[in-house]
């Protein structure tokens, strides 16, 4: 039994997940730490009596932790520091749209005065139907039309809190007349670019190049048309957007700093400033290493809370200004652990030779040459082995295209080659001095296990941006994993692949995996998914939504599955993209009849085919056992 956590579950697990004593990955109960955890494989195996995988699981006992713990760091801060005003969160749709996950956070963040930010029409049509408390923000980010306005001035009446941060002069123009029009005063917002930047994959959404709110030269433009127009009364907010997973505790210092600025020059302009609201930001450690690098930060919650706190009470008290009601928009931080993707795997290539080839007298010299570099073959040689390994193998190919070598002499020679270079593979886990040539070789020649998932739909931004979620198998945890492979999804693209891994020691090319005996499953765990990443995807291979179970766990490793969504069905997707199922049946009938006046298709081979066409319509988009 490995007692060796090989995957970093216990570094990036933060309290969500560990390994049982059985060797399965385990979902922990944060709110009862005490209690036996639920293994995720009696999950998949409780599914998978009605459903298939690929599945999404939701905890939603994480959704309502992460709320509460953001806003308990708040509160604690605050009485620490002494600072004279409160917390409210808010919660962006964009991070995630579905339903589920929606209505659980406007219902677990109900007595928090917890609320909502949208940045478009479809998102502000969600958030005004959500059980928000009277006290709760449903703040307007975002491009908006004389349609969206009307909706938030007319919404207003109804007693919801319903805040216009503006984004463009044409916006704060546009605003006006429709005010006027309806005699209803808005609660306005003013979204400021700051000039600090940030580091990490999100840097673009800061500083002087960010594409979103006011600079300088117009700030003070937006006051005078609201002085004109009798509505700086209503400047309620400032709102600035540091970017999304920063890295450095120091940067979110820096950017607080100079948000604090702005607000006291536009209190001192009359504003009556109540909201200082800093957007997004706090991230998500999803390597476990705890610095300020990609895929991780430098901060814990507790003190990225105690940060903001800290520096928006010192800017303000130098300027003798009332403290405001603070805000953030923490989507990635509330939601990222609350979602699973498990897939089996469907099949695996295997780049290794178990047996040598025997050589013979017909066999070219070469290829005994390869195989004598099993006599010298040592750790201390390992370079000088590898370069003839390679000078041998290159020559034979020569051989073999000049037809000098025939198919099954060339087959030997491949055979022989992958024997000898997993020998290779072996030494190398007792050495650390090796050439990248030797390293990129082994692991070019790594495994492909091929999983029964969509990069494009379950994970865009492993594919877009490279972004890193931790992965690692749902049992056999206890058994060590023999082989090292890559990911490869259902998609025929060649982009539908996964070559990053986060592992307890750094960052690898490649995974460590179990062999797979027959017939048996064998499934992995991407985590980390519950922000973007269910509302990014797309139709690649018109591979659809997955199944989705949302559990909540119980004391003694008990579960129950509170919510299920069956994934896409296959005339759905296809409806996506314009077809019309019931026109691709009458087609498809059209073609079957014709070929079976022409004697090629049986009656019972065509009702058999057009049953199963039928079938495929009303099917799961993936892999279905």
């Amino acid at each position: 039994m490995s007692k060796k956590d090989i995957y970093g579950i216990n570094k990036w697990g933060k309290g969500f997940f560990e390994i049982s004593k059985k060797g399965n990955l385990a979902l922990k109960n944060p709110f009862e730490k005490k209690n036996d955890s639920v293994e995720l494989i009696r999950v998949i195996r409780e599914l998978n009596q009605k459903y298939s995988p690929p599945y999404i699981i939701r905890i939603i006992d994480y959704l309502e932790y992460m709320i509460y713990q953001i806003h308990q760091n708040f509160d604690k801060s605050i009485k620490e520091i002494g600072y004279k005003n409160k917390y409210r969160g808010v919660f962006p749709v964009k991070v995630n749209q579905q339903a589920q996950v929606v209505e659980k956070i406007t219902s677990y963040g109900k007595k928090l005065d917890f609320g909502l930010e949208v940045g478009s029409k479809p998102e502000l049509l969600i958030a005004l139907t959500q059980k928000l408390s009277k006290n709760s923000l449903i703040v307007c980010n975002g491009i908006k039309d004389e349609e969206f306005i009307t909706l938030c001035l007319l919404s207003s009446k109804l007693g919801i809190k319903i805040v216009i941060v503006l984004e463009s002069i044409r916006e704060l123009n546009l605003i006006v007349k429709i005010s006027k029009k309806l005699k209803i005063l808005p609660l306005l917002g003013l979204r400021i670019k700051l000039t600090n930047t940030i580091s990490g994959k999100w840097s673009q959404s800061s500083g002087d190049r960010s594409a979103f709110g006011l600079p300088v030269e117009k700030i003070t433009e937006v006051i005078s048309i609201l002085k004109k127009n009798q509505l700086l009364e209503c400047l309620i907010l400032q709102h600035s957007h540091l970017g999304s997973q920063v890295p450095d505790i120091i940067e979110i210092r820096k950017f607080t700093q100079e948000a604090c600025r702005f607000f006291c020059e536009i209190t001192k302009e009359g504003a009556p400033l109540k909201y200082l609201d800093l957007g997004g930001g706090l991230g998500i450690d999803y390597t476990g290493q705890n610095k300020s690098i990609s895929h991780s930060i430098n901060y814990s919650l507790e003190e990225y809370c105690f940060n903001i706190v800290e520096t928006v009470k010192l800017q303000l008290d130098k300027e003798k200004i009332d403290h405001p009601v603070i805000i953030t928009e923490s989507g990635r931080a509330c939601v990222a652990a609350s979602s699973i993707l498990i897939f089996n795997i469907l099949d695996t290539t295997i780049f290794d030779s178990k047996k040598c080839p025997e050589i013979t007298q017909k066999d070219h010299i070469y290829l005994s040459y390869m195989k004598q570099i099993l006599n010298y073959l040592e750790k201390e040689r390992l370079q000088e082995c590898f370069n003839d390994l390679n000078y041998y193998r290159d020559e034979l190919r020569i051989l073999f295209r000049n037809n000098q070598i025939n198919l099954k002499d060339m087959a030997k020679i491949e055979k022989t080659y992958l024997f000898i270079l997993n020998k290779m593979k072996s030494l190398l886990l007792e050495t650390k001095e090796i050439s990248d040539d030797v390293l990129n070789t082994i692991n070019n020649l790594a495994d492909i296990y091929h999983g029964n998932f969509s990069v494009f739909q379950s994970l865009p931004d492993v594919w877009a941006i490279d972004q890193l979620h931790p992965i690692a198998p749902i049992h056999k945890l206890s058994e060590i994993p023999k082989r090292r492979a890559v990911l490869n999804d259902i998609t025929c693209d060649s982009d539908g692949m996964i070559s990053k891994f986060v592992l307890n020691d750094g960052i690898s090319k490649t995974l460590p995996v179990h062999e797979i005996k027959n017939d048996e499953d064998y499934y992995l765990g991407v985590f980390f998914v519950g922000a973007y990443q269910e509302t990014l995807g797309d139709l690649h291979n018109l591979f659809g939504d997955t199944n989705v179970a949302s559990i909540k766990l119980f004391k003694n490793s008990k579960f129950k599955i509170i919510h299920k969504q069956v994934g896409d069905k296959v005339s759905e997707v296809l409806s996506y993209v314009e077809y019309s199922p019931s026109k691709l049946i009458n087609n498809f009938i059209k073609i079957v009849n014709h070929k079976q006046n022409s004697d090629i298709l049986k009656l019972t081979e065509k009702n058999k085919l057009l049953k199963t066409f039928k079938d495929s319509l009303q099917g799961y988009t993936y892999f279905e056992n």
